[in-house]
């Protein structure tokens, strides 16, 4: 069956590609506690993302029985890799599905600017994830050696990210290293940015509805010009013909009324 590659298709692929590497840093690499049960959380959450889409795909297929072929993997990829172990070769193999899916960039920008509100909500939705998560993921390395940092597990780190990105800021936590501080500003200039995009997007459905009621207008009073220019054309030719028709027959009453005319002339003096 073939795919049809969207926009949040390319969100799953790049939040596919955080697993893999976030897995692959896992295993080769020895983490802290808090560091690895920070990696554990947005496995969680990029799992959701994982299941939102297989539950869209399923019920966009035609047939759900060829959809499952290959869409069982795509369900047990959903599966939060503390839970099942074998989760981690099914992400492997869906990012090589998604990559044979999407074979070139230039396939990329085309899918990002086939619908530019879509490719923005989808390239905003992407930053935002990977912001919360290697915000988090810095702050925590950063500032939990801080004995005076308040910032010393895997959920206050990630509440920080999400508050912080979201510029909410309730100040609960917050960083005191001038390279915790650094890494604050940063998210907060992305989140401030990222979260234009998502108003941007939510503005550009109502404008696209009144485009298209506008469209739909504009069109029918195309069809009702293009008909009424019609009618007019054959007006016209049926005016001319029947214009012709009556010079015709003048003529041919002028023609025959000359004979008649020569008949009575007097005859001319001897």
């Amino acid at each position: 069956m073939k795919e049809r590659v969207t926009p949040f298709q390319l969100f799953i692929l790049v939040l596919s590609i955080y697993v893999i590497t976030a897995m692959a840093i896992n295993m080769l690499v020895t983490l802290p506690p808090e560091l690895s049960r920070l990696f554990q959380y947005m496995d969680y959450i990029v799992c959701l993302f994982f299941f939102i889409d297989f539950c869209q795909r399923f019920l966009r297929a035609e047939s759900k029985l060829a959809y499952m072929r290959w869409g069982w993997i795509d369900l047990l990829a959903c599966i939060p890799a503390g839970f099942f172990q074998g989760a981690r070769m099914f992400r492997v193999v869906q990012v090589l599905r998604l990559l044979r899916a999407i074979k070139s960039m230039e396939m990329i920008w085309q899918l990002l600017f086939r619908n530019r509100a879509e490719g923005v909500f989808a390239s905003a939705a992407t930053a935002t994830v990977l912001l919360v998560a290697f915000g988090a993921i810095t702050m925590l390395m950063v500032e939990s050696p801080n004995p005076e940092s308040p910032i010393n597990t895997a959920e206050e780190a990630l509440w920080w990210a999400i508050v912080t990105v979201t510029t909410v800021g309730y100040g609960d936590y917050y960083p005191v290293t001038t390279l915790g501080r650094v890494v604050a500003v940063l998210l907060m200039i992305g989140g401030v940015g990222l979260f234009g995009s998502f108003a941007a997007y939510i503005s550009s459905i109502f404008i696209a509805d009144d485009s298209e009621r506008e469209s739909r207008e504009a069109r029918a009073q195309r069809d009702m010009t293009r008909a009424l220019h019609h009618q007019i054309i054959e007006l016209t030719s049926e005016v001319r013909e029947l214009r012709d028709r009556l010079d015709r027959m003048h003529d041919n009453a002028d023609a025959s009324s000359l004979p008649a005319d020569n008949d009575h002339r007097p005859d001319p003096p001897s």
